[in-house]
């Protein structure tokens, strides 16, 4: 990589997302930025943790300056649990909570089978929305991902006063096969904040709220349902949505993006004023990605694999492409590099490592993954010290390839 224009020491981003399994983003960035100081020694870096919207959006707000909170909340299948929120105040005192979906129903908390998959619920999401509410949030970002739900976001909105009633008047039970007895909604419950706070619901896929590509055919079987299982629940949500189409709201039933996390936005769409933001573009706005690459020499970006998943506007290459647009060489570093050189290079990519490339073993590069990080920035930034010019057109990619091993060049 040339010297910096100003002729001083370089000036490193290093904004990784978690490496999933081993590192929080926020680990992954120190193991990353130690790698940078080792290679350069005065290098001026700064660590600017990622997410994609989805997991890890609590911890890359707490990493830029919000405060964590813990709120005790029902999880997945009823068991209390403490879910982490972030809560940040602007200069102007306005306070923006940010809460994830994964912390208080995430799919980590369940043994996923058809029977969680039927019983899980959201109602701790609900539960965190109230409880940014309580502290005075104007603006609550609720981050979706990672989820064991296909409830349709009802009981979040349970939480948060709904009422879904069965024939009788009775409620029906919480998680989404439950919605199949629901017959009326009452709304006048609800709580009337819902109606003036900013509530944005970040989300990084396009798929409707039912059918084949809806949530619970596409993403329940993730979450233990089977083949049945899965034709409940998206009858379920069917059942959902014919409710909802009698509240004055949006109809969100074809709208993309209302099947994220178990169809979750799809209540609040027709029930609130919330809407929907692509989960990078939020977060790097949360973090304030586009400031911080403002002067870089450099940025270094990482997950725990960099596949084709990674292409569809997960937070390592949507970075890339913010700094390529500027001029900024791009190094990657990842557990596991499985995209080409050419698709390296198109996405902005200069040069790039993998955890199992300096690694043993791909168990040992799990099991001691600060460890290997290290070596794996220095091999990328070898590969970029011998790049002819600034922004990475020319520069060799590294990937890991099981035959050779071998650096592969973009040119």
């Amino acid at each position: 990589m040339p010297p910096p224009e100003d002729g001083g020491r370089p000036r490193v981003v290093v904004a990784p997302d978690k490496f999933k399994g081993t590192l929080t983003a926020p680990e992954a960035a120190e193991a990353l930025a130690a790698g940078v100081r080792r290679h350069w020694p005065g290098a001026r870096i700064s660590t600017v943790p990622l997410a994609d919207g989805g997991e890890g959006t609590v911890d890359a707000a707490v990493a830029a300056g919000a405060q964590l909170r813990r709120t005790p909340v029902r999880g997945a299948l009823g068991s209390r649990v403490r879910a982490r929120w972030a809560l940040r105040t602007a200069e102007d005192g306005s306070t923006t909570a940010v809460v994830e979906s994964a912390e208080a129903a995430g799919l980590d908390q369940v043994r996923p089978s058809p029977a969680t998959a039927r019983a899980a619920h959201s109602y701790g999401c609900g539960q965190l929305i109230r409880a940014a509410l309580d502290a005075g949030a104007s603006d609550v970002v609720v981050a979706l991902g990672g989820s064991a739900m296909t409830d349709g976001g009802s009981g979040a909105l349970r939480a948060l006063g709904l009422e879904v009633l069965d024939d009788g008047g009775a409620p029906v039970p919480l998680g989404g096969a439950g919605l199949l007895r629901a017959a009326r909604l009452n709304t006048s419950g609800l709580d009337p904040r819902l109606r003036s706070v900013r509530l944005r619901l970040a989300v990084d896929v396009r798929n409707p709220l039912y059918g084949s590509a809806g949530a619970a055919h596409v993403f329940a079987g993730q979450k233990g349902a089977d083949a049945g299982a899965r034709a409940e629940l998206d009858a379920a949500l069917r059942r959902w949505a014919a409710l909802l189409a009698g509240t004055p709201g949006t109809r969100p039933f074809r709208v993309p993006g209302a099947g994220a996390a178990g169809g979750f936005p799809s209540g609040f769409l027709a029930l609130t004023p919330a809407v929907l933001e692509g989960g990078f573009e939020l977060v790097a706005a949360l973090v304030g990605l586009e400031e911080r690459l403002r002067g870089a020499d450099l940025l270094l970006v990482g997950e725990g694999s960099l596949d084709e998943q990674s292409l569809q506007g997960k937070a390592p290459l949507a970075a890339a492409a913010l700094a390529a647009a500027r001029g900024i060489p791009v190094v990657a570093v990842a557990g596991r590099l499985s995209l080409s050189a050419r698709q390296l290079r198109e996405a902005g990519v200069g040069a790039a490592a993998s955890l199992v490339d300096v690694a043993p073993s791909e168990d040992a590069a799990r099991a001691r993954a600060s460890h290997y990080a290290g070596p794996a920035v220095a091999a990328a930034l070898r590969q970029l010290d011998r790049a002819p010019s600034r922004g990475g057109g020319d520069a060799p990619v590294r990937t890991h390839d099981d035959m050779t091993g071998s650096i592969r060049h973009c040119g």
